[in-house]
């Protein structure tokens, strides 16, 4: 499946075009920061502002109308700003209240900065005077400033202050940063790194071929500390694919970024770290030992499900194929039950699946504790108030992942069916058919992969009471069931009714089914036999497989397909449908170690597809 993740291609591309971005002494200034010489004496240590110097500071635009560079600020009679507290945006000795300062952090709290010391300016001309005025002297450098609270640096001024706090000198020049295409909007923290970098190389500080060929990856923190981010696999995945086998990423990301084999990945824990690296210096690249994972204890087990024999048999069914169920019933019949333990009979995730799913969940920030690398197949099961934006994805800027893409080669579990928005539900539609989700925003598109399978519970009517005490009139149960649109069960293989358990099945302890062991082993058998029978194929489940390809590479014989020829003649099976159940009959055939779906297959599918007593009706 060809799909694109936010920050792969195009981030990288512009990320591998700052490992050779270099200083120029002539272009305008981009991370200057200044205040305007108001010409007046203030005392020493006293920094020289404009009235709207918190707005500059915050938006990044500096007074450039000043024709300042990023060196130490210098005005007649006044003591100026380190470049390192004017970029943070610094509170001058007595002028913010307390309340305006951050707390006492490692990163909020800024050292002084370098002592490196540059000619004075050009001394002004006196008015009516011929030779220049007084030259302006050099007061002492403030003491150590506060970040403001609740303000992020941008990356410029994150890259300034850390190189800083790092004991290296930022250059005395005015510096332009280019980020490559210019078109691409660059957003987020994981630039900081590679800003760092180029500007260390073009400083002097790190050869600049130590850049060459290689990606970095991470957040600065004002203390020059190299902080985890986001979208590491596969901003990794995308630079292997380029041919760039060399990456840079924190520390705490190192394991995420190793998961994918022939990549030299390091990682870095401070920009000193970094300054080691890129100039062949030890350093300590041992990562703190991480917390061990909560202990879990084994997962749900479908030998706790008693009774229910069609909806186990669908599961297992739904499971080996990839088909999308629908489970009916009243409340307490194991619906719920069922739904849970259905990944644990599906088979772990193969390596490029596993990086596939790992990937979607570093871009969401939802990777688990311990070993990165997601093996075992998702199961989300969000709650029925959820939004569109959570299920499909969405947010500001680049939308991120939500539930639909987290459940990729997983399961999405849609308990109380009916309860979900309406729009929830048809969003739904796209990805069932396609495996993707295309999200377009203002700030750009995102393609996620989205092939999952989809499990929707619901009672037969509002009151959810057992079907002998409901006082629901017909219409309210046909309004409430009809919450699931018509085109949204077309596309839902297998349609099951579980009835109320009795106590005869709750308390028979030999009545209880299969573990979920041997069902597992069942249902790899059965998938490894559509794998082989779909080799050369982008299709590895039925479930995948288009109906066209189906029929015409895969042929059934008329004689087993005859009773659903006849379903979809008197309308009740749509083209889709009966598509569809030529996919069920083959993963029952599979199961069965059957060559190819015979009649009592194709029968049992439209059984699962109509309900037992209709596909009788038309037998009969």
């Amino acid at each position: 499946m060809d799909y694109k993740i936010p920050g792969n291609d195009d981030a990288i591309r512009s990320i591998g075009t700052l490992t050779r971005v270099i200083a120029d002494a002539v272009a305008e200034g981009l991370m200057a920061r200044a205040g305007r010489s108001s010409g007046d004496d203030k005392p020493a240590g006293e920094m020289v502002r404009s009235p709207d110097w918190e707005k500059e500071l915050l938006t990044g635009q500096a007074a450039d109308a000043a024709g300042v560079s990023g060196a130490p600020i210098e005005s007649a009679g006044a003591a100026d700003a380190s470049p390192a507290a004017a970029a943070a945006g610094a509170a001058a000795p007595g002028a913010p209240a307390a309340a305006d300062t951050a707390p006492a952090a490692a990163d909020a709290a800024l050292a002084a900065p370098a002592a490196a010391d540059t000619p004075p300016a050009a001394a002004p001309v006196a008015a009516g005077s011929r030779r220049p005025a007084t030259p302006a002297r050099r007061a002492t450098p403030p003491p150590p400033a506060v970040a403001r609270a609740g303000a992020r640096p941008t990356a410029g001024t994150a890259a300034l202050v850390a190189i800083v706090n790092s004991g290296q000198a930022w250059p005395q020049r005015r510096i332009t940063l280019a980020l490559s295409p210019a078109s691409l909007p660059k957003r987020g923290s994981a630039f900081d790194l590679a800003l760092a970098a180029a500007i260390l190389a073009a400083n002097g500080v790190v050869p600049p071929a130590s850049l060459l060929g290689r990606v970095l990856v991470g957040e600065l923190s004002l203390d020059g500390r190299v902080r985890p981010v986001r979208g590491v696999l596969p901003a990794v995945l995308t630079a292997a694919r380029a041919g760039v086998d060399r990456v840079v990423v924190p520390l705490h990301n190192l394991a995420e970024a190793a998961l994918l084999p022939g990549v030299d990945a390091r990682g870095v824990g401070s920009l000193r770290d970094l300054v080691r690296l890129l100039t062949g210096e030890p350093y300590d690249e041992a990562l703190p030992p991480a917390p061990p994972p909560p202990d879990v204890g084994p997962g749900p087990d479908l030998v706790d499900v008693a009774g229910q024999v069609s909806g186990r048999t669908a599961i297992e069914v739904a499971a080996a194929g990839g088909h999308h169920v629908l489970l009916l019933g009243p409340p307490g019949s194991g619906k719920t039950m069922l739904a849970e333990r259905m990944s644990g009979v599906m088979p772990p995730l193969e390596l490029a699946d596993a990086l596939e799913v790992t990937a979607v969940h570093s871009v969401a920030g939802t990777l688990p504790a311990g070993p990165p690398l997601v093996s075992r197949p998702p199961f989300q099961d969000p709650h029925h108030t959820a939004t569109v934006a959570s299920i499909v994805g969405g947010g500001s800027g680049v939308a991120r992942p939500g539930a639909a893409s987290l459940a990729h080669r997983g399961v999405l579990f849609l308990d109380e069916a009916p309860e979900f928005a309406s729009g929830v539900l048809d969003a739904l539609r796209q990805p069932l058919e396609s495996g993707r989700l295309s999200i377009t925003r203002v700030g750009g598109t995102a393609v996620y992969p989205a092939v999952f399978t989809l499990l929707l519970a619901a009672n037969y009517c509002p009151c959810a009471k057992p079907e002998d005490q409901c006082s629901c009139p017909p219409d309210a149960r046909r309004r409430y069931l009809a919450r699931l649109s018509g085109p949204l069960l077309d596309r839902v293989d297998l349609r099951v009714e579980m009835p109320r358990i009795t106590r005869a099945e709750m308390l028979a302890e030999d009545g209880r089914g299969e573990p979920s062991a041997q069902v597992a082993a069942r249902v790899a058998h059965a998938r490894k036999r559509a794998a082989e029978r779909f080799a050369g194929t982008p299709w590895r489940t039925n479930g995948q497989v288009p109906p066209v390809e189906l029929r015409r590479r895969w042929p059934i014989s008329r004689a087993a397909t005859w009773q659903a020829e006849q379903a979809m003649d008197r309308g009740q099976l749509t083209a889709r449908g009966f598509g569809r159940i030529l996919r069920l009959a083959w993963t029952l055939a599979d199961l069965q170690d059957a060559a190819q779906p015979g009649p009592e297959h194709v029968n049992h599918a439209l059984g699962f597809r109509l309900g037992p007593a209709t596909a009788a009706g038309i037998a009969a």
